[in-house]
């Protein structure tokens, strides 16, 4: 996918996400009960609203979409969607979000936290498509690093984490199973050059990781089940 597919694919997503956001914002705002407080139990009912409404587009409705220019996140941790929605918003006494995308800025600036908690658990109840390795050749070293890191240059294992097969520990790590190699190493590199800025630790680890390696782990990751 080029810079210019790219480019176009965001401004067209924009423009296709401007009328649903007004629409979804002010029914979102009408919801608000102005209570202080943490967000109440989940409602999945009202988060597959959301989902249909406002995350199907690129994700999927049940949360598996249709390729890696966007995650899956179906059987995603609830806790860590509600986290990253929350880190595309610009924080009280910060000067930018702790993850840069234009798109999510304004779906996440869209949905109150309840709103978050809503339609992060209705994705966590929906079953993952399993996804598969797509270059033999590199499995081998793939495996290898998410399995027992890359000693000389202090990467520890990724399943230290993330779990021998990929299904992370709920509010601390995400599950990795079957996720797009594309969109790993997309995120592995953006966590090295910044550009993704809410986890120092991953941040250290891409740094130490090359090109390669990226796209061998990454690839490894998508074929875990």
């Amino acid at each position: 996918m080029n810079r210019l597919y790219k480019t176009l694919m965001v401004l067209e997503l924009a423009a296709a996400f401007g009328a649903g956001l007004v629409g979804w914002t002010v029914t979102s705002q009408a919801a608000e009960t102005g209570a202080p407080g943490a967000p109440a139990k989940p409602d999945v009912t009202r988060g597959q609203a959301i989902a249909t409404q406002v995350c199907a587009s690129c994700h999927g409705a049940d949360g598996n979409s249709a390729g890696g220019a966007f995650p899956k996140l179906a059987g995603q941790h609830a806790e860590y969607i509600v986290k990253q929605l929350k880190d595309y918003k610009t924080q009280p006494g910060a000067k930018e979000p702790a993850r840069k995308n234009p798109i999510m800025a304004g779906i996440a600036g869209a949905l109150n936290d309840q709103d978050m908690v809503n339609v992060a658990a209705y994705f966590e109840t929906q079953k993952a498509k399993p996804g598969y390795a797509r270059d033999k050749i590199t499995v081998a070293l793939g495996q290898k690093i998410y399995r027992g890191g890359v000693a000389d240059r202090g990467v520890p294992a990724c399943a230290a984490c993330h779990g021998a097969t990929g299904m992370g520990v709920p509010v601390q790590y995400p599950r990795l199973s079957g996720q797009w190699s594309d969109y790993t190493a997309a995120q592995l590199t953006a966590f090295a050059q910044v550009t993704r800025n809410n986890s120092e630790p991953m941040h250290t680890i891409a740094l130490r990781l090359n090109e390669a390696e990226v796209k061998a782990v990454a690839d490894y990751i998508a074929g875990l089940h």
